[in-house]
C-alpha cells in the first residue's frame, strides 16, 4: 500500500486506513510508539500497559522478599 503525507496545520499526518486501524485494534486512544532507524519509520500500538503494569509490582515483590538474597548471588 502506498500513501502519501496529508497537510495538517503546520506539519503533515499519515491517514491510516480504517481496515488497518480494526486489525490492528487501534482507537484514536491509542498510544503509539513511533520509531526510525533513520532509514524506516516504525509505527507501533504500545503493548498493554496493565500487563506492564503487573510485571512492574511483581518485580518490586520479587525485590521485597528476595532483594538481598539476588544482590549477594550477583557478587
Amino acid at each position: 500500500m502506498v500513501k502519501t503525507l496529508t497537510k495538517h496545520g503546520n506539519s503533515y499526518a499519515l491517514v491510516i486506513d480504517r481496515p488497518i486501524l480494526d486489525l490492528l485494534k487501534i482507537t484514536p486512544e491509542s498510544p503509539l510508539e513511533v520509531t526510525t532507524d533513520g532509514k524506516v519509520l516504525t509505527i507501533a500500538p504500545i503493548a498493554d500497559s496493565g500487563r506492564r503494569d503487573r510485571l512492574a509490582r511483581s518485580l518490586e515483590k520479587t525485590n521485597r522478599r528476595h532483594g538481598k538474597a539476588l544482590k549477594k548471588l550477583a557478587e
